[in-house]
């Protein structure tokens, strides 16, 4: 790069300082009891995934732009409408970790009195690390074994970032669940008993188990297979056991 080249590098990096903050949006739910237990939540949904889970019930979110993006600016002045009305804002996705934009917009969040959760599969655990300190409570999905996580994700290797992720919630002190969502076809219910047991072997103290959801999935062979309707009532008793005092 010449001197001019240069030059121009550095106005580009300047022009940038204070410039407002870019988050890509790719929906909002105003008001949310489910997604952060115990606590009335806004939920943010971030653009983008880099994985595939085939029973994934918000695959307009995968790509990492959409035509129907909901500006930064305007998810922050609904926002500062809400002030005293709601506890806190849950970044969903997609993987709100992949946009390196997303600490900019916790810390906007923050500065306006609201607590901040954050729901993620773990695809980036150095950038999930560094998020830990903004954040008051993370939902993190177990998927499956984590050796055998491109079953559900599409993507081999991603068992490793997603153990990695584990680890640094569980070091961080933060408030947390691990999540797996459950369809007959990918899980047993023997994996998911033993995936329990893994996590209560890493210390782990809430283990929820999801049901799959047949609501937004594009997978058809999963939406059409009837097990998929099962209770789970004895999985989540089973599973329930493993976090037992004594087990």
């Amino acid at each position: 790069m010449g001197r001019s080249g240069l030059q121009a590098a550095i106005a580009g990096y300047r022009a940038l300082e204070g410039a407002p903050t870019m988050l890509r949006v790719g929906g909002l739910t105003p008001l949310s009891t489910a997604d952060w237990p115990g606590m009335l939540a806004a939920v943010v949904f971030c653009q983008g995934c880099p994985w595939r889970c085939r029973y994934c019930h918000n695959p307009h979110l995968i790509p990492p732009r959409s035509e129907n993006e909901i500006p930064w600016d305007d998810v922050l002045a609904f926002l500062r409408r809400r002030r005293g009305l709601l506890d806190g804002v849950v970044f969903s996705g997609g993987e709100p970790t992949l946009q390196p934009e997303l600490a900019d917009a916790m810390r906007e969040v923050r500065a306006l009195g609201f607590k901040v959760g954050l729901h993620t599969g773990g695809a980036y655990p150095r950038r999930l690390a560094e998020l830990l300190p903004l954040v008051d409570w993370v939902g993190l999905d177990a998927k499956a074994p984590f050796a055998d996580y491109a079953r559900i994700t599409g993507v081999a290797g991603s068992g490793d970032p997603a153990l990695a992720s584990l680890d640094a919630v569980l070091a961080s002190g933060v408030e947390h669940e691990i999540r797996t969502t459950v369809h007959p076809a990918l899980l047993a219910d023997a994996e998911v008993v033993d995936l329990a047991q893994a996590l209560s072997a890493r210390s782990v103290k809430r283990h929820v188990i999801q049901a799959f959801r047949s609501q937004g999935c594009v997978d058809a062979a999963l939406v059409q297979d009837a097990r998929c309707e099962r209770p789970m009532a004895s999985l989540v008793e089973n599973v329930a056991r493993v976090f037992e005092p004594g087990h």
